[in-house]
């Protein structure tokens, strides 16, 4: 079986890069679907031009230069490519397992071999958080973004943009209730844990209403979806097996994940690990009990009303919810629950706001033009907020809200749905 010279795309791994390419029967069915072919019109920047690529690339006709790789680069990896394909090709694990590889070849990268480090490292994390969050408090956060921004280099400029506040709560876990009917962990994770405490607070406590018990697990850690989007993939398997090893001792009955991005990749774990003999079926039994909190407070309240909250909201789609987990229904369902709610329908909500991991850090460009549109929609349809379910996408449209003078807040959706289910009406 041939290789590209010096790129080893095939190796130990179940998953053939051979069977996974020769699933796609080329009938274009993705590139309306694919955010950066939709900007640019090129089949290179799609997901049936990339495909073409890696073809070349395992065979050995092309070698892996800047001129092939910067369209492998500008793939956001956002799926949406996999939820119109007539031939189920996975192109997750196909562009996953690309950059694995060219990775492994590439040696070291140390801007984001630091980030990727610091992120699963739950100690240092923590310190740096703390530091940062003396600043911030002191209101110097908010002289950068006035009189001294202009000042600043535009790298700098932009990572201060995207950076989350440390100013927020932390994580306020609920009281057990008398008679638990189950056991649910609420995964803590690396960004979610020191900069969305709130969000986890809200998340606990509308978790805490089905009647479940919600345990916070000793040693759990980063998910490792950045890593494995990254190329990281041996980093991204070990945090996978840290992660199965502390929630198996926990023993619960279901992983509740409010973050997409971290949702998908825990409920792909079986994949991740699938050449492993030891740890495959472990990784798969802990999968099948993961769910977005959405889908699990879907499935729990049936048809329980949450109170009332009189707002006009608009619903961004985070794509791993939407393209991996196929998630879209439930989040609106749960939206329609909660009475005096009005939820206006973005256009081409389901479509990448542009921040994809760290990907509006390494391609601003296309990072940009896409968040230019969500705020141009976001602008025509006036909402008192935009509703989302992953972090990434609430930093980066909050950024671009910011950047355009506009008022309007970015909410989690278990923000919106905790604060109507205390409301004073209630």
């Amino acid at each position: 079986m041939a290789q590209a010279r010096g790129v080893d795309l095939t190796a130990a791994k179940p998953f053939t890069m051979s069977d996974g390419l020769q699933q796609c029967i080329h009938c274009g069915m993705c590139l309306e679907a694919c955010p950066t072919y939709r900007i640019t019109g090129l089949e290179t920047e799609s997901p049936r031009g990339r495909i073409h690529l890696m073809q070349a690339l395992f065979e050995g006709r092309i070698e892996p230069v800047p001129e092939t790789r910067v369209h492998l680069d500008r793939c956001l990896a956002c799926r949406a490519c996999e939820a119109v394909c007539p031939s189920g090709v996975q192109y997750g694990r196909l562009i996953e397992t690309t950059r694995a590889e060219l990775a492994a070849s590439d040696g070291a990268s140390p801007v984001r071999d630091a980030l990727l480090w610091l992120v699963s490292r739950r100690r240092a994390l923590g310190l740096v958080t703390t530091l940062l969050r003396v600043p911030e408090r002191l209101g110097l956060r908010a002289l950068v973004r006035g009189r001294l921004r202009r000042v600043l280099p535009k790298g700098l400029r932009r990572l201060e943009s995207l950076a989350p506040s440390l100013a927020r709560p932390r994580y306020d876990a609920p009281p057990r209730p008398a008679a638990a009917t189950s056991r649910v962990a609420l995964l803590l994770g690396c960004v979610m844990r020191v900069a969305y405490g709130d969000v986890h607070s809200a998340t606990a406590r509308l978790v805490a209403r089905t009647g479940a018990d919600v345990v916070t697990v000793g040693g759990e850690t980063c998910c490792g979806a950045l890593h494995a989007h990254a190329g990281a993939r041996e980093e991204a398997r070990r945090l996978a097996r840290r992660n199965i090893e502390a929630f198996e001792r926990a023993g619960v009955d279901r992983i509740v994940v409010d973050a997409a991005g971290c949702g998908a990749h825990l409920k792909e774990y079986g994949e991740l690990l699938d050449d492993d003999p030891a740890w495959h079926a472990r990784a798969a039994a802990m999968a099948s009990t993961v769910r977005d909190v959405t889908e699990y407070l879907a499935e729990q309240l049936g048809d329980d009303a949450l109170g009332e909250l009189p707002m006009r909201v608009t619903y961004q789609d985070p794509c791993h919810l939407a393209h991996a987990q196929r998630i879209r229904a439930q989040p609106r369902a749960l939206l329609a629950k909660v009475r005096g709610l009005e939820l206006v329908e973005m256009p081409g909500a389901d479509i990448c706001c542009g921040s994809a991991g760290y990907y509006n850090l390494v391609q601003p460009a296309y990072a940009d033009r896409l968040l230019a549109d969500k705020v141009r929609d976001i602008a025509a349809l006036a909402p008192d907020a935009v509703v989302t379910a992953n972090p990434g996408c609430m930093l980066q449209l909050e950024a671009g809200l910011r950047a355009s003078g506009s008022q309007v807040p970015v909410l989690h959706i278990v923000e919106l749905l905790d604060r109507a289910t205390r409301s004073p009406s209630r």
